[in-house]
Parts: C-alpha cells; sequence; structure tokens
C-alpha cells in the first residue's frame, strides 16, 4: 500500500512591501493663490493690531517720549501714568456704573429675548412668521435713525439721564440680531426631546429651562458677549442722555482726560487701556462658547 506525503507547505508569502506615497503636489497656481492670501491676512493683521499695540505702548511711556516718536517699544516703561490716570479717571465709580448699565443690559436681553425666542421655535400662534420677519426686518435699521425719538420719548418719562434710559434703549436695540440667533439655536433642538419632556409631565416653563436653555447655551453666551462689549463701549447715547458726571460711564470718563489744552496722549492711552481690559478678559474666557454659538446659527 503505498503511502501518500503530504505535500510540501509551501513558503509562506512575504507581505507585499509598502509602496512609499509620492509628496503631494498643489499646483503652481494654488501655491501662488494661498501665498497671496496670506501676505494679505498678514498685512490686514498688522494694520489691525498696529493701533492697539501702540495705545498699550503708549499706556507705559511718559508724555516726551510719545511725542518723540520713533519706536514702539517703550525705552522706559513705567507704570506712572496709569497709575495717574487711575486716579484721575476715578476708575473704580464709573467702573461701577458701566458695570450696572452693561450688566442690566445683558440680563435683560437674555432673559426676554430667549424666551422670546423660544415661542417662535417651539410655540404655535397666530401672526408668529409676520412678528418674526418684522424682527429679522428691524435690523436694516440704522440706530442712529431711531436717537432723537428715543431722547424725546425719555424726557417725557422723566428717565433721560439715568442710567434706566440707557438700559431701556440697549436692550431693544439688540431685539433684531438676539431675535434671530437664538431662534435658529432653538430651532436646532430636536423636537423629540420636546415631544418626552411633554410625556414625562413638564410645562412649557419647565421644558424651556431645563431643556432648550442648556442645549443653547453657546448662543446665550455669544448674545451675552454681542451685548455687552457694544453696551460697556457705547459713546453716543450716553453722551446724549447723561449730564451728570456721577452718572457717567467709563467712555464719557475717558473724555475728561482731553478737557485741558494740551493732550496728554500717554494718560488718553492709559485711560483707554484701563476700558478695554475688561472687555478683552471677558471675549477670551467665552471664546469657545462665541465660535460654537456663531457656527450653531448659522447651520440652524
Amino acid at each position: 500500500m503505498a503511502i501518500r506525503t503530504a505535500p510540501a507547505a509551501t513558503e509562506a508569502t512575504a507581505p507585499p512591501t509598502a509602496v512609499p506615497r509620492r509628496a503631494r503636489r498643489w499646483p503652481a497656481r494654488v501655491v501662488l493663490a494661498r501665498t497671496v492670501i496670506g501676505l494679505l491676512l498678514a498685512g490686514y493683521a498688522v494694520v489691525s493690531l498696529y493701533p492697539f499695540l501702540w495705545m498699550v505702548s503708549a499706556a507705559f511711556k511718559t508724555q516726551q517720549e510719545v511725542i518723540a516718536g520713533g519706536h514702539l517699544v517703550p525705552r522706559d516703561p513705567t507704570l506712572s501714568t496709569l497709575v495717574d490716570t487711575w486716579n484721575r479717571l476715578h476708575f473704580f465709580d464709573y467702573f461701577v456704573n458701566s458695570l450696572k448699565v452693561t450688566g442690566a443690559t445683558t440680563i435683560g436681553v437674555v432673559v426676554i429675548y430667549s424666551a422670546a425666542s423660544y415661542a417662535f421655535a417651539a410655540l404655535h400662534f397666530p401672526g408668529r412668521r409676520a412678528l418674526y420677519r418684522l424682527f429679522v426686518a428691524l435690523l436694516f435699521v440704522p440706530g442712529v435713525v431711531t436717537l432723537l425719538p428715543v431722547v424725546l420719548l425719555e424726557n417725557r418719562l422723566a428717565i433721560l439721564g439715568t442710567h434706566l434710559g440707557l438700559v431701556l434703549p440697549f436692550v431693544n436695540g439688540t431685539a433684531p440680531f438676539a431675535v434671530l440667533l437664538l431662534t435658529n439655536a432653538f430651532r436646532a433642538v430636536p423636537s423629540e426631546l420636546r415631544d418626552s419632556a411633554r410625556v414625562d409631565g413638564a410645562g412649557e416653563l419647565r421644558i424651556f429651562t431645563r431643556v432648550y436653555l442648556p442645549l443653547a447655551r453657546p448662543a446665550l453666551v455669544t448674545i451675552a458677549l454681542l451685548t455687552a462689549i457694544p453696551t460697556w463701549n457705547e459713546y453716543l447715547l450716553t453722551r446724549v442722555s447723561l449730564n451728570d458726571p456721577a452718572t457717567y460711564t467709563l467712555p464719557i470718563a475717558l473724555q475728561a482726560l482731553k478737557s485741558s489744552q494740551v493732550v496728554q496722549y500717554n494718560s488718553l492711552m492709559a485711560g483707554a487701556l484701563i476700558v478695554v481690559i475688561p472687555v478683552i478678559i471677558l471675549f477670551l474666557a467665552a471664546q469657545r462658547y462665541f465660535v460654537n454659538g456663531l457656527t450653531g446659527a448659522i447651520k440652524g
């Protein structure tokens, strides 16, 4: 009986050697276009940042060094300009006034227009679309057009020259953009979540506060920032409305530094730096929410 021998095991085939990928080469026109765009953006960044850097530099210089010019970095940096400006500006008093106006305006905008936007996004009532379109159309109305009517109305209401007379127009002026952004953010919330909450016995107020508001947090932070920063820096209506120095906000107080015949540029830049520092800190602290809020609003 012939014994069959098992066939010899074939040698394991070696894995194919990986072919090195060629370096991706961009067409010359793409490289040229990107280079030009990069140079233009770099130039725009320099033009935009230079005034701010000059302001920071001048705040640490003496008056003579600012007038002499010729260099951006202070040769002998000094804090005496900031200290002197702090004392002359009475920063804390005006800071409290600005904080009161900005805080009240921001809270009013977030509370009022988040509720209104929830109604536009989730509820059904007669005239909803027409009213929403009216809010959006107000975006195209310049604020300066309503300045005189606002002043005359506040004079009749006896609130002209008070902080309340600033808060009400600021809250009203933010309405179009706040409603537009928050309505889109609330529309992005799945309707199934609202239906599930209703099945669990939740009312509209609970659905609004427990479901919609947490999910729209980036949009709320964005609206808060876009309200707080312009309100903090507002000059026109504040200058027209306020007459009592005790009620002045920081932008109006800066004007006191220009009252002398010879403008102290270092003191003026130091005051501007003091005013702008809280805004920069606020924006950097909430930058992540700000970007996410704008992205969600655009997608919505």
